[in-house]
């Protein structure tokens, strides 16, 4: 854009050009935003101190950048601020997200060097450094073999100002004055890249007045006040003057005006084209900072949208070695590697070693805009004690969708307990006629002692008081009365429900005898042990969505009743805070692989037999965002998550819907449900299968008639799946001695029985590549929403949401429920928690409470032999027939081939 002088040459309008530039970026805003609502490019400037000349250029670009919709971000330090504090600051906006470009304006103070500075601006990532003067950026600008991220903005400003009068750069004569790093050298190499001959003039050039002379293009980047005069000047040459110099005009108000390097006036008789001071560079100047940040917004955000896990090559032997084996050929990618291609950013990774890290909650934040990926559950049919492959499964599956087809994929699983893989898979104050009075005032000095003359309440003491509505803060106002219902808890020693836990499996441990020490001063009583994995705490760490919540979880807990028929809570005797403090990273995922580099997150690990039986909301949480689209995002780009439920999906899949999607308001959008020959022909009569020895030949050869006859163990675990409005999807389990009319068989037996979708998977011999049929029907099955429901309402009583589980999904004609449960019952109800969800504890070997009942079993009645509550978990579980909360261990366990190797200390015969 350009007007013609009074003697000839035409004037280059840097106003109108910029204000075109600005227009063209607020347009590509809008548009970009039009499409992604959540685009929004932002700038940073770092300022150091309030120097006036800084802060006005500051106002100027924080001005331009808010009037065509470029976000604003002003980071000021103080004037004295070293220059390693600033590099601190310039990473954490290179890891922040939200910002797009990063400016610190210089200079920085006197304290700082130029080295300093140079550290200070290395340090902006060349993704964010829009001023263009990072040395990568300079370095591919310098190159013809490479093209910059970024041109700095005033050599940028030059040269669009250039090709705006459409004068032909390629082939012309091209002189530049000036060989700063930020004008000078930057456009002698994007006029050399444009094919113009340059040549570059300084202040020790010698006959710079000829060689300005043969000059087509003449760029001024001095510094010194009308320096070039017209008879230096070639005819028809285009000016463009970069100089800002202030000379001494006595008619204006502040006793000087501003000039460029060349003297305009003359100069404009001579040139063909010619930039004015001020109104030429400057102007466009900012226009270019403003484009340079969306360019960056753009980038950004594209390459957000690219970043796809690199899959790790598999060398698939025909004869599949040792799990063990397989696991120490592969070499993992760094758990950084991997987090970055899934979209963590470096802030939200815990490291622990090379190959495992934890993932910081504060990532479903960041995230909490998106809409959460595809979400399924992995069953299956009722099992053999060998197990069917559910886990297998999943990884398998979380391999072909994500190494084979490309797909964001996330599995799920449960960190696995010691016990089955090591298997196969009172107030001291006396009592009665000895007792120390007045022992309610002695408890309470004790519980709230005098420090320093003052006593005072621990938080946590709140709480307590609350419960007991007590509302005083200070100690010493408490009646005699009150401080007797604060200090005593007046356990009933028959209630107390909480016992101890270990890792492992112990039998004997089931029923002990506690107190027997005569220090206990005869506080005896019957007590066990339960298995680590059907502890409350670990459902607690399972169902808890976040830190507060796992708290507050951790002190509803109940550990026994009052005499008075009120519950004791983990709050009451004030251990929540202590809990929460060692459960405090315990909470956040973890992140690890499988074979093929896919993520997977392993957390929590709860039985499904004795407990709710799945991985944590937290990590189901996290992965669902990342694997989740932003608004705009085409269908293609969802990404998937598997998460497993334990046993079959009468127990793992039950719980997960009526339990862990209550808790987390999540929703499943199918359900697969892994199937095996071996365990269908099981249930159609075939011997039993027993850790340890032979499979019979039934299990070998082909057995089309007792296969069918299973089968409707399968059909029955698709009817009750449906129950819940999820789609179907069934993974057979390829086994090498499966036949192909077998393996035809099962997918006929699965379609007719209702399900959406039944594949072939053979993934345990071939890795994701063997999942990839199944994985192509689960992005076709799961299209569309969900129209998942509940099987129960909350507000139904206890016993009758034990009965609709156990009649719709056991198939029982009802239950029957011991004396004690039924006064357990009672007391829940009275005590306020008929509400809770219900998690069954029963073997996982039959759709019964009697393990010994296969196929799908009819005419019986579920005894209920006790019913215990998991306050803080948030959810009852009734415990049916002879079902044990520690397990055994059978006469061949798994400990049995486990050793290390004298040669090289590894492992052996752990799989």
């Amino acid at each position: 854009m350009a007007t013609q002088a009074e003697a000839g040459a035409k004037i280059i309008d840097g106003t109108a050009v910029a204000k075109s530039v600005r227009q063209g970026v607020a347009d590509r805003i809008k548009d970009f935003q039009a499409k992604y609502p959540r685009f929004q490019p932002t700038l940073a400037i770092v300022q150091a101190g309030e120097r006036p000349d800084s802060s006005t250029y500051v106002r100027m670009k924080a001005k331009a950048a808010e009037e065509i919709g470029i976000k604003f971000k002003h980071v000021v330090v103080p004037a004295e601020t070293s220059a390693e504090e600033i590099v601190e600051i310039v990473g954490k906006l290179n890891d922040d997200t939200q910002v797009s470009g990063i400016i610190v304006q210089l200079p920085l103070g006197e304290h700082v060097t130029p080295e300093g500075e140079r550290l200070v601006t290395e340090a902006v990532s060349p993704e964010k450094d829009i001023d263009g003067f990072h040395a990568y950026n300079i370095g591919h600008l310098s190159s013809r073999a490479s093209v910059p991220l970024f041109a700095p903005c005033t050599p940028s400003a030059v040269i669009r100002l250039l090709e705006s009068t459409g004068v032909t750069i390629s082939g012309s004569t091209a002189v530049v004055l000036g060989r700063s790093d930020i004008v000078g050298s930057p456009v002698a190499s994007m006029l050399r890249n444009r094919d113009a001959t340059v040549t570059q003039c300084h202040s020790r050039t010698k006959n710079i007045e000829s060689i300005i002379k043969t000059a087509d293009i003449l760029v001024a980047a001095i510094g010194k006040a009308e320096f070039v005069k017209r008879e230096w000047l070639k005819p028809g040459a285009v000016v463009i003057d970069v100089g800002i110099n202030y000379v001494p005009d006595a008619t204006k108000k502040s006793g000087q005006r501003l000039v460029g390097d060349v003297e305009y006036a003359a100069a404009a008789k001579v040139a063909s084209y010619i930039t004015p001071v001020p109104g030429g560079v400057g102007p466009m100047t900012v226009a270019m900072l403003m484009e340079n940040t969306l360019t960056s917004a753009e980038r950004l955000w594209n390459k957000s949208r690219e970043l796809k896990v690199k899959p790790l090559p598999l060398n698939i032997l025909e004869k599949v070695p040792s799990d063990l084996a397989i696991a120490r050929a592969q070499t993992p990618k760094p758990i950084t590697q991997l987090a970055h291609e899934i979209g963590l950013l470096p802030d939200e990774l815990e490291s622990y070693g090379k190959y495992k890290a934890k993932v910081d909650l504060s990532v479903l934040d960041r995230l909490a805009h998106r809409k959460d990926g595809k979400y399924i559950v992995i069953a299956g049919i009722t099992p053999t004690p060998l197990g069917e492959g559910k886990s297998t499964t999943t990884i398998g599956l979380a391999q072909a969708l994500g190494a084979e087809l490309g797909r964001p994929a996330f599995a799920c699983v449960r960190q696995p307990s010691q016990g089955p893989t090591f298997g196969i898979k009172g107030g001291a104050a006396g009592g009665g006629y000895s007792q120390v009075i007045p022992m309610d005032e002695a408890l309470f000095n004790r519980l709230v002692p005098s420090k320093k003359g003052k006593r005072e309440f621990a938080p946590l003491m709140f709480k307590r008081l609350q419960k007991l509505g007590i509302n005083k803060t200070d100690p010493n106002e408490l009646t005699p009365e009150e401080i007797t219902r604060f200090a005593r808890l007046d356990v009933d020693p028959q209630t107390i429900t909480w016992n101890r836990v270990l890792d492992t499996n112990d039998r004997f441990l089931r029923k002990i005898t506690l107190g027997r020490n005569p220090t206990e001063q005869g506080h005896e009583r019957e007590a066990g042990f339960d298995i680590a994995v059907a502890s409350e705490c670990m459902a607690v760490l399972a169902l808890t969505t976040g830190l507060e919540d796992m708290k507050a979880r951790l002190g509803a807990m109940v550990v026994a009743t009052s005499k008075q028929g009120d519950p004791i809570t983990a709050d009451d005797i004030g251990v929540s805070g202590a809990l929460a403090v060692l459960m405090k990273d315990a909470i956040k995922p973890n992140l690890m692989q499988t074979l093929q580099g896919t993520p997977v997150f392993v957390h929590a690990g709860p039985f499904a037999n004795i407990a709710h039986g799945n991985s944590s909301i937290l990590a189901d949480k996290v992965a669902l965002k990342l694997a989740g689209t932003e608004e705009g995002d085409s269908s293609d780009r969802v990404g998937y998550v598997l998460t497993e439920g334990g046993f079959g999906a009468d127990m793992g899949m039950e719980k997960f819907c009526n339990i862990k999607c209550r808790v987390s308001g999540l929703t499943p959008d199918a359900t697969i449900i892994v199937a095996t020959t071996r365990a269908l022909k099981m249930h159609g009569g075939g011997p039993d299968v027993t850790p340890g020895k032979p499979l019979s030949e039934v299990y070998t050869s082909e057995d089309l008639v007792t296969l069918k006859e299973g089968c409707k163990n399968l059909v029955k675990h698709i009817q009750n799946s449906q129950k819940f409005g999820i789609k179907v999807i069934v993974a057979i389990n390829q086994f090498a001695t499966d036949t192909a009319a077998e393996l035809e068989l099962v997918r006929q037996e699965s379609l007719a029985g209702g399900a959406d979708a039944a594949v072939v998977s053979n993934h345990w011999a071939e890795g994701g590549a063997g999942a990839r049929a199944l994985a192509e029907a689960v992005i076709a099955t799961c299209e569309g929403e969900s129209n998942f429901k509940f099987l129960y309402d909350l507000n139904l009583p206890i016993d009758e949401k034990i009965s609709v589980i156990s009649k719709e999904i056991y198939g029982a004609d009802g239950i029957e429920l011991s004396e004690l449960a039924r006064k357990q019952v009672d007391t829940y109800t009275r005590q306020g928690y008929s509400k809770l969800p219900i998690c069954m504890a029963k073997t996982q070997y039959s759709f019964s409470h009697d393990s010994k009942l296969k196929g799908v079993p009819t005419g019986f009645t579920i005894p209920i032999r006790e019913v215990r509550l998991s306050a803080g978990a948030g959810f009852l579980y009734p415990i049916l027939g002879d079902m044990q909360t520690m397990p055994g261990l059978g006469t061949r366990p798994g400990f049995w081939e486990v050793g290390l190797d004298p040669e090289t200390g590894l492992v052996t015969g752990l799989f």
